[in-house]
């Protein structure tokens, strides 16, 4: 077979689970809150893809800069653009805010797919990290190697809910990468619930706060948008005011939630509220942290993280674990 051009691939999913496996030939890694990314270089040129795939190479140029300088001439990575709190804990909400002050951003490596004309996905997981580790020796930040955790199942999962953090990958170790599939080769457990919403609609705003009140959000379930939450926290002024603008040109007259009017054993929805509230076309994407989900299909005290641009609307369902 000849050498192939360092192209994108679509990245491997991993299949949201309710345990960490027992058995061996595991490797597990923390979850990492921030954008999916796949880095390309094609000798000079250098280029960083979200998975949907939106080109990001101009957002993260000190990123792409950085891939510049590693050695081989042709590869094809895959990884998450994170930023850190002050805990040293990757936070998406923390990524959100760049373009407000100056954040210092990292690319979290866990995946070599391509290097030097050659595909690598049909070795196994364990070799292709392997490369990848050496192909980073010496790599500087913003680039980080996603290193493996060496410990039991049980005490990695003590320690991920003791440090607050947001879950755990496991992978198996001989599994080859399997483009945009989602196949059980690689699992995530949450110890936080959180994940992505279409935006709906929203409501007005009370007392002193400006622009709108809540922001009303569901999840696709055979091809309807189906409602799940009005979501009330998590923003700043700014955010309140950017996503105000982009709202209005998505203001429709028409209802995009099919289960909308509402009414269960607890909260709901009314006509009265339907009235209060204004519609959008559900385009946006927003990554929304929770308690949990309630019996009536509804979310618990949740918090808007930011805006997501790498996941299409139609792809957002309710995630439900194994």
């Amino acid at each position: 077979m000849g050498e192939i051009a360092p192209e994108f691939v679509e990245p491997m999913m991993a299949r949201l689970q309710s345990h960490l496996p027992e058995e061996s030939g595991w490797e597990f890694e923390i979850k990492l809150d921030g954008i999916r990314a796949i880095g390309i270089k094609n000798g000079k040129s250098i280029r960083l893809f979200s998975r949907r795939p939106r080109e990001l190479t101009q957002d993260f140029s000190k990123i792409a800069n950085a891939l510049a300088t590693l050695s081989p001439k042709q590869f094809v990575v895959d990884g998450e653009i994170v930023a850190l709190d002050d805990e040293g804990r990757t936070s998406f909400q923390i990524l959100q805010n760049r373009g407000q002050e100056e954040i210092q951003t990292h690319f979290i490596l866990f995946d070599l797919i391509q290097l030097n004309g050659k595909s690598l996905i049909s070795i196994p997981l364990a070799e292709r990290r392997a490369q990848l580790q050496k192909l980073l020796a010496k790599a500087r930040a913003p680039l980080n190697f996603s290193d493996s955790l060496d410990a039991s199942p049980k005490r990695i999962w003590a320690e991920i809910k003791r440090l607050g953090l947001e879950g755990i990958v496991a992978k198996k170790l001989d599994s080859r990468y399997e483009p945009g599939r989602r196949s059980g080769a690689w699992i995530k457990v949450k110890a936080q619930n959180e994940q992505e919403f279409v935006i709906g609609g929203y409501t007005s705003p009370q007392g002193s706060r400006k622009f709108f009140g809540s922001i009303l959000v569901g999840c696709y379930e055979d091809g309807k948008l189906m409602f799940a939450s009005g979501v009330g926290s998590g923003f700043t002024h700014r955010t309140l005011e950017m996503l105000f603008k982009q709202f209005q040109k998505l203001r429709t007259e028409n209802c995009p939630f099919a289960n909308l009017p509402w009414r269960k054993s607890r909260g709901g929805f009314s006509m009265a509220d339907m009235r209060r509230a204004t519609w959008l076309e559900p385009r946006l994407v927003c990554q929304v942290k929770f308690f949990e989900w309630t019996r009536d299909g509804n979310l618990r005290q949740p918090v808007f993280l930011g805006l997501r641009e790498d996941k299409r609307a139609t792809e957002v369902t309710r995630e439900m674990s194994r």
